[in-house]
């Protein structure tokens, strides 16, 4: 299914010139033990419902943004840079 994606940079584009880059969620601190980190890897949320999510605008102005987007309906809420 396609859906628009709408770059703070380069207006609304197709979902195919992005790459997805996961959910966001807090990183574990770097002497974390192998578990904690295996569970921020392999571990998703994945509700219905809107979540905020890393997509890679690799096609057009190649920054990393955040996405809030409905997963049961693929409709994008909102973009933008991550502060």
């Amino acid at each position: 299914m396609s859906f628009l994606i709408p770059c703070p940079h380069c207006g609304h584009r197709s979902v195919y010139e992005f790459r997805f880059g996961g959910e966001v969620k807090a990183r574990p601190q770097p002497a974390a033990a192998a578990a904690e980190w295996m569970e921020y890897t392999y571990t998703k949320a994945n509700e219905a419902g809107v979540q905020k999510e890393w997509w890679f605008h690799r096609s057009g102005c190649r920054q990393w943004l955040q996405a809030l987007r409905n997963t049961t309906t693929n409709e994008v809420v909102e973009a933008f840079f991550p502060e």
